[in-house]
């Protein structure tokens, strides 16, 4: 990582700076990851962040794209806005054309000043859905699946395993407005597939459920989707079990992991079904290529036995799109690089599923969710075993609420 004081580097920054905040003076390409590693969620940053680092490392290891290298600027924002936007300003003079936040709340409150900036914000699993309309949002790329993609995914694979209708299916929920996503979309499902729907909140954070679950076991749900993250997940599926319903009919938004299992009991939690954004173990063409590489060299980031894990894995896939998007960049666009070039290269991206390890996407100009594919995978004791094929499912009614939504932030800007 290339420092700059105040007294010297603001001037070499000034001369150097394009538009989009690359730093010309070299062939480093540099992404700030600026990430909640102290509060809210910690439950994922930690391994979310080795993995893009290690991926990055892996890449300037086989020696770069094109001559040039990338360089991770990390920093804590402990999830504060604030803090937030003082991390963001400062990688901006340091040169970072990518900004990764892993916080809803940050990501939210720069999604402005990016655009005023023309630097790329991803926003993978988190931040605004809406931002998938590429034409609203021209710099913010979601690149993965939306909540609104994985609750339709959900219900899609219960369709197919013993059909919708006449069903009743439970949304346990945080009651924060993420918990309370899927909701649009499963009504307007609820009315078309002909089944039941209601709705359990439960107050955040989330470690007291057993009055939500209480409810729950009355209303005697054909299917029950799981809807939070961190500590209350493995309450919810705690609860869920301890109040009758089977495990397997338990369905999960994306955050629920290996740790989730350990928590709840590896035997325990067998059955339980989840929204998988990306492929988990090391028996993957890039994860192998980490471990020779990266790992057994002794540059990896933080603790081995991460490697592999989901939020490792979900990292990695991140940085695999970001980097592919570089190539096309310097590729059609040449260098130096810088955040108009880099957001043109992300919207060239087409079929690429990092050697497997995702989903296929395809982003364009009007469609940065790239698709809104996803699959349910299913605890079996011991790990996470697909139970489909990649697919994405009822992208119409996904695709009324994001425009829906753009509109209304169009509407007040």
């Amino acid at each position: 990582m290339k420092w700059f004081t105040r007294t010297a580097g603001m001037a070499a920054i000034a001369a150097a700076m394009t538009a989009g905040g690359a730093v010309a003076q070299d062939n480093t390409i540099r992404f700030g990851l600026l990430q909640d590693f102290t509060a809210v969620y910690t439950f994922v940053t930690g391994e979310y962040n080795q993995g893009q680092r290690d991926y990055l490392t892996l890449v300037n290891q086989e020696g770069g794209i094109d001559g040039h290298t990338f360089n991770a600027i990390v920093r804590d924002t402990g999830n504060q806005p604030q803090r937030g936007i003082e991390a963001y300003n400062r990688a901006r003079e340091e040169g970072a054309i990518l900004f990764d936040f892993l916080s809803t709340p940050v990501s939210r409150a720069l999604v402005d000043q990016v655009l005023q900036d023309e630097v790329v914000l991803i926003t993978p699993l988190h931040g605004r859905g809406d931002a998938s309309d590429g034409t609203t949002f021209p710099y913010v790329f979601p690149m993965m699946a939306t909540y609104w993609s994985q609750a339709t995914i959900l219900a899609q694979y219960l369709k197919d395993n013993g059909g919708l209708d006449g069903k009743k299916i439970a949304v346990v929920h945080i009651d924060s407005p993420f918990g309370r996503e899927p909701i649009p979309v499963l009504e307007a499902l609820a009315e078309d597939e002909g089944f039941e729907l209601r709705a359990f909140p439960y107050a955040s954070p989330g470690n007291e459920q057993s009055a939500t679950w209480s409810e729950v076991r009355r209303y005697r749900p054909d299917a029950v989707f799981i809807w939070g993250a961190g500590g209350g997940q493995s309450v919810s599926v705690r609860e869920g079990i301890r109040n009758g319903i089977p495990a397997e009919n338990i369905y999960s938004v994306v955050w629920l992991a290996e740790t989730d299992a350990a928590n709840v009991g590896a035997d325990v939690m067998t059955g339980v079904h989840r929204y998988e954004a990306v492929a988990t173990g090391t028996d993957l063409p890039i994860l192998q290529r980490i471990q020779e590489q990266v790992i057994d060299a002794g540059l990896g980031a933080g603790d081995a036995a991460a490697v592999g894990s989901t939020y490792y894995n979900i990292g990695v896939a991140t940085m695999a799109v970001a980097v592919e998007a570089a190539r096309l960049a310097l590729e059609h666009e040449g260098a130096p690089l810088d955040g108009a070039k880099l957001k043109a290269g992300f919207e060239r991206i087409e079929n690429f599923d990092a050697e497997g390890l995702m989903p296929p996407i395809t982003i364009t100009a009007e469609d940065h969710q790239g698709g809104g594919f996803g699959r349910v995978s299913q605890w079996n004791g011991t790990a996470w075993e697909p139970v489909s094929d990649w697919f994405a499912a009822y992208q119409d009614v996904v695709r009324e609420e994001i425009e829906q939504g753009a509109a209304e932030y169009a509407g007040g800007n």
